[in-house]
């Protein structure tokens, strides 16, 4: 077997893990969630609200203004958003106030819903906090018929993780990723 035809192989076996992986998180115990109250700066919002009228909801669990990573994961989000949005509910959730993170959004022209859990424990009840600071993420929740919410899924973000292409582009480039970080701006 050649190199190329070890490396296609072993491509087509992460895909089907990937798949396999997709399929147990939907498979697992839903995780019963409470409809937590967030905020926007137009007043508050419930997790029911973000639905958007469909009956699942991608959270994207953000660590805030500060952090370039969770930027990028967003700015990739934005151009995705469409095709989310037309599936599912999608919003982006962060610890920063809503003024603050409705400023920043609007300055890198992120155009998907946006609220803030300042002031709340919904970072911490969904598991994506760790020393008092926000972890970045998803969850996926889906309504019932009875508009009871549960948790299907949920998985932290980190470089090369399946939600961040920009990972795997460089890291085929003949020095890999070589030390390359985030910007805010290039």
């Amino acid at each position: 077997m050649s190199d190329q035809e070890f490396i296609g192989a072993f491509e087509d076996r992460l895909v089907a893990e990937s798949r396999r992986l997709a399929e147990m998180h939907r498979q697992g115990d839903p995780e019963p969630v409470g409809d937590c109250a967030l905020h926007r700066t137009a007043g508050p919002v419930k997790l029911s609200d973000c639905f958007e009228g469909k009956r699942d909801l991608i959270v994207i669990h953000n660590m805030g203004t500060g952090c370039s990573y969770c930027t990028m994961w967003a700015d990739g989000i934005n151009g995705l958003q469409h095709h989310l949005r037309d599936r599912a509910g999608l919003v982006l959730v962060s610890p920063d106030p809503p003024e603050v993170l409705e400023k920043f959004a609007a300055g890198r022209g992120w155009r998907f819903p946006l609220a803030s859990a300042h002031g709340t424990t919904f970072i911490a009840d969904m598991g994506f906090e760790a020393d008092g600071s926000a972890l970045p993420g998803v969850s996926t929740f889906f309504r019932n018929d009875d508009g009871s919410l549960v948790r299907v899924a949920s998985e932290q973000f980190g470089p090369f993780d399946l939600f961040c292409p920009t990972w795997h582009f460089l890291a085929r480039l003949r020095d890999g990723v070589d030390g390359w970080t985030p910007k805010f701006a290039y």
